[in-house]
């Protein structure tokens, strides 16, 4: 598939741009370990990421995925949140990385004309340090953050805001993401949509939320671009 029509691309970040689980995973523990609890693997951890810090941290705190109807002293909860972003602060970038072949993929659809901007469900104050610390923030010309607006993916809002915020109509942008999250909120838009297979998505495959196209490698964006 050609998309020549196509003007910009929307990236999610964690599990499509970069593997942020390992940092994300020692500031889950940290928090757990404070609060007298035990910690998790971080190959239990990384099925918990995906839909912002609060929802990471409440699964910590219930110790499962599945946390609908579960309730959480709110207490509990508002301390636990305060203290892990404030260890996450701490380890932004120590052990998180780019995929292979992310940045010079991204600097060959720059040169080509693309505009580039990231909508992430991870909190916007980390967006700007992470992208700065791996040498990637000139390449995007903007990005939103999981609490930018009211509503995060999979509602469609960031999407459409970043379309009226670059003066794009729908059928110009394209979002490249590797959770269900994504492809759902480009599908209640009308955005065409890549998902990319090595990323969280919560061990399912993203086929099943059928997106425009599968990659199983960043650098095949080059062929559909």
């Amino acid at each position: 598939m050609n998309w020549k029509e196509k003007k910009a691309i929307f990236f999610d970040l964690d599990g499509t741009l970069i593997d942020s689980v390992p940092d994300l995973a020692l500031a889950v523990n940290e928090i757990l370990v404070k609060l007298g609890r035990k910690p998790f693997s971080e190959d239990t951890i990384r099925f918990w990421v995906g839909n912002g810090a609060q929802t990471l941290v409440k699964r910590a705190l219930i110790g499962e995925r599945d946390i609908e109807g579960r309730q959480i002293d709110d207490a509990l909860f508002e301390n636990a949140l305060t203290h892990f972003l404030a260890a996450y602060r701490k380890h932004l970038c120590e052990a998180t990385r780019p995929y292979p072949h992310v940045k010079e993929t991204l600097h060959v659809l720059k040169a080509r004309g693309y505009r580039l901007a990231i909508v992430t469900n991870k909190p916007e104050e980390f967006v700007a340090p992470i992208l700065e610390g791996l040498g990637m923030a000139a390449l995007f010309e903007v990005w939103l953050g999981g609490d930018s607006l009211p509503k995060k993916k999979p509602d469609p809002m960031p999407l459409l805001h970043l379309c009226e915020t670059m003066q794009l109509n729908v059928e110009e942008a394209v979002i490249v993401g590797d959770s269900k999250n994504d492809i759902l909120a480009a599908q209640a838009c009308g955005m065409e949509s890549v998902g990319v297979t090595y990323g969280y998505n919560y061990g399912e495959d993203i086929a099943v939320y059928h997106p425009t196209v599968v990659i199983e490698e960043f650098g095949e964006l080059l062929n559909i671009l």
